[in-house]
């Protein structure tokens, strides 16, 4: 099985002044862009806040070249890739994710709007409407204030303190002042000696460097502009400060006149702060009950500035818990140039690495940043702790946390598949152990499925419990806290797993690196079935989510109706019934998964568990959202589990996503959470449609979405031939498994699975996409449009009419 290998990238500084980093992986199925302008909302003339975060939205309206509806973001998600752009303090950054087939027409979209953005006044009005929509919902989101209020403070003159979002107030469209200003402000900065342009994916240095001269090309030549160095942080001589509230305590400091590589210092150091696992900070802490949660980050870093943030969840009094963290900084000031925890720092952030996909690397590239604590991050480290006040005379308590026994990658056995005093010529012969361990893999309710090529590092694995009856929300929050520092441990070796609650059932899921799997499958099983001994009676404190997410974390509990509730751990895993699908994994890795396999709680699954179907239903169902703005979510199932249907659904939902959103969002202005999808949940395939707004009640949604479907055969209808040929090939083209990411293609997998299809479903379905024509995509949204897959509303509040079925 071949190591991912992800070397430095390529660095250089192109003829014109462009910077460019350039990554080789192979092993990547995608294409990624991250393009880092040295500007930000700090840069920004101190009569206009939020310009900078206007211009970053208005550059996505389109240009002469590429109007709206053939930008970047609708070729983006015509080609099923991912794109976002962000503004920072000091920072606008603007990336994207797609296959190496459209990756340079991406790119060539990139650089036209950065360079030629048309400004156009009717499109500035709609979108600063937009905006203010965002700062209305942000000034009313407790989770944002809070964050905000952290930097109460600092000097009241720092640009932290200042408003930076941008409002109808602030942005003042139909002054010549402010539109000169735009325009200033877009030719400073937005030119090649103030870019960093990352390109990662399969092909050579040479191709990438190539596709970055190009874009380079067309991008405004210009030299570095020197930003404005900020003002000190504090008014005074201090440099810390705390927020004390209810069970929660903020702990601030704040940094000058930092030496280099102080940003990689920083994140070294809230890592080790931040390890839940036994012998660590917080570990010693709920020991002694003087805290139930820490979590450490820089909130700013720039220059020579830094705002360190700890947030301690506690009853403590502060000078206590203040007390103690000085005193475990003492004791880890003194741990000799961290050499073991370097080693093992350095082995996590590779192992992360190897388990990126291209965004990722492309983002890691534009910040720059050491794979671990380099010399001189130590010195910088040093200097930060003296800073921090870190005490000499600490008590001997403190010990380091153990190290994550995931890292610790065993070299394969020779011969793989041998046994001892066997030689290949013995390779056919089994040893009766072997075929036991043989049979009860084959017995077992866990599928091998062999979709996906088992010589590469990365695998997935699925486990689906089915149980008489629904966790208890209490029980599931207190089996995902018992999880937590074996998912961190799990997470710094390549894989990523999850234990979640659905109605009455329980999945885990893994992916990443396949290695260490069995080992964490083994011990995620044994923390899952331990006894439920001290588990926590409170209930669980809900983190604050907008009304739109609200609604999509509760719709797949939805989808599968209602069940009683139980709290009883034992009970629940003595009725349950299990199966699981394993894809990516080579015969190795399978015989490791042996002894977790025979631990697995509950009894084999044998019964068919087909998606229950809402066919020529409406069901509406209000959740209380606790908001004053409104949300809906429309979920239109497909009338039949036939795969042809499925096709179907996903050619309608690729034709829809960009008109959807450019009716919506940008003509009516309805809000700016605003999208369609096709989604599956439990094998259900459907399409989902989701917005969310400040002015209009959800039956008003609901109104402008069947709208919208009304004229969806109209639309199709007009679709030149071309066009629509075009359109099939670029959706077939997602899920050719040459370049469909392994992550995505295990769930995939997993919920055909459950959707009653073959082994070669991977190849079926673009296949089944290419032989929908005009006609059958017409005949599609008909019975969309009539609802006979069923329709299921979830909304924010309001009522429905007599058509709709009110369901809790």
């Amino acid at each position: 099985m071949p190591a991912l290998n992800h070397p430095r990238p390529h660095t250089e500084t192109l003829a014109n002044g462009l910077r460019v980093t350039l990554r080789h992986a192979p092993n990547l199925k995608r294409c990624a862009a991250a393009l880092r302008v040295a500007a930000g909302s700090h840069d920004v003339p101190l009569a206009w806040p939020g310009l900078a975060h206007f211009l970053e939205h208005l550059l996505f309206l389109g240009t002469e070249r590429f109007p709206a509806g053939q930008g970047l973001m609708a070729y983006v998600q015509g080609h099923g890739g991912q794109v976002n752009a962000r503004t920072s303090e000091r920072t606008t950054d603007f990336f994207f994710e797609l296959t190496p087939q459209s990756f340079s027409g991406g790119l060539e979209r990139l650089s036209d709007m950065l360079a030629h953005p048309r400004m156009n006044p009717d499109d500035q009005q709609r979108e600063r409407e937009v905006l203010h929509a965002e700062f209305v919902a942000w000034s009313q989101d407790a989770t944002a204030q809070q964050q905000l209020a952290l930097f109460d403070g600092l000097s009241p003159t720092h640009p932290l303190r200042g408003f930076h979002a941008g409002n109808r107030d602030s942005l003042p469209i139909s002054q010549a002042e402010f539109q000169q200003a735009l325009r200033d402000f877009h030719q400073r900065f937005y030119q090649t000696g103030q870019m960093t342009l990352s390109l990662t994916g399969p092909q050579s240095i040479e191709e990438l460097k190539q596709m970055a001269l190009s874009f380079g090309a067309a991008i405004p030549t210009g030299e570095n502009v020197p930003q404005q160095a900020p003002i000190p942080l504090m008014e005074s001589s201090d440099a810390s400060y705390q927020q004390v509230s209810e069970r929660r305590l903020d702990l601030l400091f704040t940094f000058e006149s930092l030496p280099r590589s102080s940003s990689e210092a920083l994140a070294f150091l809230c890592h080790w702060m931040n390890a839940a696992k036994p012998g660590g900070l917080l570990a010693e802490l709920r020991a002694r009950g003087l805290a139930e949660r820490l979590n450490a980050e820089p909130l700013y870093q720039y220059s020579e500035q830094a705002v360190l943030h700890i947030e301690c969840t506690t009853t403590a009094p502060a000078s206590v818990l203040r007390e103690k963290l000085r005193d475990w900084l003492g004791f880890f000031a003194a741990q000799q140039d961290w050499a073991n925890l370097r080693d093992e720092y350095t082995a996590l952030l590779q192992r992360q690495q190897q388990v990126s996909g291209a965004l990722q690397l492309a983002r890691l590239d534009s910040e720059q940043l050491e794979t671990g604590l380099s010399e001189q991050g130590v010195v910088a480290l040093t200097d930060i702790l003296k800073k921090i006040g870190a005490v000499d005379n600490f008590s001997s308590e403190w010990q380091l946390p153990a190290p994550n026994p995931f890292l610790r990658a065993e070299a394969p056995p020779q011969n793989a598949g041998l046994i001892r005093g066997q030689t290949s010529k013995h390779r056919g012969l089994r040893t009766f152990a072997q075929d036991r361990s043989r049979n009860r893999r084959e017995n077992s309710p866990m599928q091998f499925s062999q979709a996906l090529p088992d010589n590469t590092a990365e695998g997935a694995i699925y486990l689906r419990w089915r149980l008489e009856a629904r966790p208890h929300p209490r029980l599931q929050q207190n089996l995902e806290n018992h999880l937590q520092p074996l998912r961190e441990d799990a997470r710094q070796a390549g894989v990523d797993f999850s234990f979640s609650a659905s109605g009455n059932e329980w999945l885990l899921k893994m992916t990443g690196l396949q290695e260490p799997m069995p080992a964490v499958l083994e011990h995620a099983l044994n923390e899952l079935t331990k006894p439920a001994n001290g588990f926590s009676q409170e209930e669980p404190k809900s983190t604050a989510l907008i009304p739109i997410r609200q609604l999509l974390k509760a719709l797949p509990d939805h989808c599968l109706g209602h069940a009683a509730v139980s709290d009883d751990l034992q009970q629940l895993w003595s009725s349950a019934r299990w199966e699981g699908l394993a894809t990516g994994l080579s015969t190795q890795t399978q015989a490791a998964m042996g002894l977790a396999l025979s631990r697995v709680p509950g009894a084999a699954d044998t019964q068919p568990s087909l998606p229950s179907s809402i066919n020529s239903q409406r069901l509406w169902t209000t959740l209380d959202t606790e908001s004053s703005e409104h949300a809906l979510l429309l979920f239109c199932p497909t009338a039949t589990q036939d795969i042809c249907d499925e096709a179907s659904w996903r050619l309608l939902a690729h034709v829809c996503q960009t008109p959807f959103y450019q009716r919506l969002r940008v003509e009516l202005q309805l809000g700016y959470a605003v999208f369609s999808s096709l989604r599956q949940f439990h094998g259900q395939t459907g399409m989902l449609f989701g917005v969310q707004s400040p002015g209009t009640a959800p039956l008003g949604l609901l109104e402008h979405v069947e709208r919208f479907l009304s004229e969806l055969p109209g639309m199709i209808e007009v679709i030149d031939e071309a066009t629509f040929i075009a359109q099939r090939q670029a959706l077939a083209d997602q899920f050719d498994r040459a370049s469909l990411p392994a992550t995505q293609a295990a769930e995939l997998l997993w919920q055909g699975k459950f959707a009653g299809r073959s082994s070669d479903y991977l190849t079926q379905l673009p296949l089944s996409i290419l032989a929908i024509d005009r006609p059958a995509l017409l005949a599609a949204a008909h019975r969309l449009n009539n609802a006979e897959g069923g329709w299921r509303c979830l909304v924010s509040g309001s009522g429905p009419d007599a058509l709709w079925q009110v369901t809790e």
